[in-house]
This record gives C-alpha cells, sequence and structure tokens, in this order.
C-alpha cells in the first residue's frame, strides 16, 4: 500500500493511495480500503443505533474481512444494511483485484447493490486505468465513467459539468458564466461559476481534480473530443485487457452498421432503434452528444459477424441534460468470441 501520495497526484478521494497493486497494476484491496467504506456515514452508526450495532461496527472496523452476522440487531432496516454491505464486502473480496470484481459483479449482476458503493469501485478502477496519464483532457473526459454531468450546447461548444458541482453551486448563489445554460432543464435561470478547460489551463487540472470542477468541451475537433477517445481506450484496456484504437466522427454513414455499444441508457436506446431502422425523432437524435468509432486490435477475439467491421459507440444526453455513462457496457457489450461462448 502507498503510505504517501505522489506529487501531482489526481482523483485522491478515490482512495487509490489505499490499496496495493499486483504485476500488472491492478487493484488489491487492503484493510484500510475496507475502513475507509465502513467511514461513510451510511455505515456508520447512528446515535440512536443500539449497542449491538456499534460492537459490529467498532469489530469490522478492526478487521474489516470479519465474519460477523447483523442478524441480532434490533433495527430491522440496520440489518438489512449491514447485510447488503457485508454481500458486497464479501463479493469483492471473493475476486484476486478490484478489476476482477468490477467485472464479475457488471457480468453476474448488481441487483440489490448500492450505486454509491458501484460509484466507489468504478471510482477505484478508473484511477488505475488512468495511472501514468499525463493528458489533462483525457483525465477529466474519464471523470464520465463514475460521475453524472450536465450538459449545454452553445455556440459550437458541448459543454459537460459535474451535476453535483453545478447543483451545489447553484444552491449556493455562487455565480458565474455557464449556469444559466447548465440549468436550462427546468431550474431557477441563475448561474453557476466553472471555468472550460483549456490549454491554458491544464496544467491546474489534477491540483483541483478532486474538486470536479471543470467543465469539458467534447464539440467536434475539440481536446476534449479526442480526450473521451482515450479515456475510453484505456478503460477498455485496463478492465478487459483489450487493445482498441478509438476515433470521435461526427455522424455515422454506414450502409453495414454491424455493432454499436450506448455508453449510457439513452444513447443504447436511440442507437438501439436507428439499427432496427426506426424512425427516431430529430429531438432524439439531438440529444446524441459524441459518436465514436472503435477497431480492436487483436481481430482474431472478435466475432465472426463482428470481424473486420467497425464497432460505433455512442453517448447521449437525457431530456433532462443529464449525461449518465454505463462503463460497464464496454465490458458486458463488446463483440467478443468468450461472450458469445458463455452465453
Amino acid at each position: 500500500m502507498t503510505d504517501l501520495l505522489s506529487p501531482g497526484d489526481f482523483w485522491v478521494a478515490s482512495g487509490h493511495h489505499l490499496c496495493d497493486l499486483d504485476e500488472d497494476g491492478r487493484l488489491r484491496a487492503t484493510p484500510d480500503l475496507w475502513r475507509a467504506f465502513l467511514a461513510r456515514p451510511e455505515l456508520v452508526p447512528p446515535a440512536e443505533a443500539c449497542d449491538a450495532e456499534r460492537a459490529l461496527h467498532a469489530r469490522l472496523l478492526a478487521d474489516p474481512l470479519a465474519k460477523v452476522d447483523p442478524a441480532g440487531l434490533l433495527d430491522p432496516d440496520a440489518v438489512e444494511n449491514w447485510q447488503v454491505f457485508l454481500g458486497f464486502r464479501d463479493r469483492v473480496a471473493a475476486q484476486p483485484t478490484l478489476e476482477a470484481a468490477w467485472l464479475a459483479l457488471f457480468r453476474g449482476g448488481v441487483s440489490g447493490i448500492p450505486p454509491l458503493f458501484l460509484q466507489m469501485l468504478t471510482h477505484l478502477v478508473a484511477r488505475a486505468a488512468m495511472e501514468g496519464v499525463g493528458d489533462a483532457f483525457t483525465l477529466r473526459a474519464a471523470e464520465l465513467l463514475f460521475r453524472t454531468q450536465r450538459a449545454a450546447i452553445t455556440q459550437g461548444a458541448t459543454l459537460l459539468a459535474d451535476e453535483e458541482v453545478v447543483d451545489n453551486r447553484h444552491a449556493d448563489g455562487d455565480l458565474g458564466a455557464l449556469g444559466r445554460l447548465l440549468n436550462e432543464a427546468g431550474a431557477p435561470a441563475r448561474e453557476v461559476e466553472l471555468d472550460v478547460l483549456s490549454e491554458a489551463n491544464a496544467p491546474t487540472y489534477r491540483g483541483r481534480s478532486d474538486a470536479h470542477d471543470l467543465a469539458l468541451d467534447i464539440a467536434e475537433d475539440r481536446p476534449g473530443q479526442h480526450g473521451l477517445a482515450r479515456a475510453l481506450e484505456r478503460f477498455i484496456r485496463h478492465v478487459t485487457g483489450e487493445a482498441v484504437a478509438i476515433r470521435p466522427v461526427p455522424v455515422i454513414e454506414d450502409a453495414n452498421w454491424t455493432w454499436h455499444v450506448g455508453l449510457d441508457a439513452e444513447a443504447t436506446r436511440i442507437a438501439n432503434a436507428l439499427w432496427d431502422g426506426k424512425k427516431v425523432k430529430q429531438a432524439d437524435l439531438a440529444r446524441i452528444l459524441w459518436l465514436g468509432v472503435m477497431e480492436f486490435e487483436d481481430a482474431t477475439r472478435v466475432l465472426p459477424r463482428a470481424k473486420g467491421r467497425p464497432v460505433y459507440l455512442a453517448l447521449a444526453m437525457d431530456a433532462a441534460q443529464r449525461v449518465r455513462m454505463k462503463p460497464q457496457n464496454l465490458a458486458t457489450n463488446l463483440p467478443l468470441i468468450e461472450r458469445e461462448a458463455a452465453a
């Protein structure tokens, strides 16, 4: 485990420094990482908790992988909460790395696992995938893997800003230039101060990465558009071992369109409708914010019907201008041979 953070580190809040690394650079959970989970307010016993729950929490802080039984707790809700956490812990601990656990969870089903735990795990895996990346646009784009964004399209820019930051600053009355655009979807017309990541302020990214206070422009030919492609390449290779090349494209013009992956639920819905030959409303098409073409380095790993054909990627915003990426689609929906064999 890394005891000291390196200068210029980023996403410290992920807790990656509380993990060990295997020889392939993948993360192994340590007791201290589990203690960070146990320190979450959702798991710290409230003031009205019974003595048994306090003892259970103290036991886990001392030995995070201890076998404990919450069935004897007085509060039924506390029993259920601890059963959920322990089930998650045991499924993760059963795998050799956090990356393997992430894959096993999404391939085996995440029903009943709180989104918060999945977000924390994805944050860690994404941080490991971006290790060694120096480009601020790639790192900022990679935040989409674990942070919901708000979108705004204006004057040739396609801006993404962290939803939690936008909402918090809007509530605090911290005014600025992007809020009106980022809050058009029904929110009061007030403004939120956010900088847009640029070549000029890119050197500041690492120092402020945990603040998530830089907006990203992913419009055509902007550094953010290409940064998203690089982030997806890194993530796919890290979690699946597959080397891919991704290039952004403005439109999909392919009479032999064979395979696509929606990077979120909205993009999946729209792309599926187009692939099925259905008529899609212009308003829905306008929700597509980013398109990419992916090719596999090792063609022998690709399903026969997709071999030699590009795989199209799509990212979209929903009706409320939110972008909720589903990075698990990059692991479960790729046209790889072992998926067909497993099915």
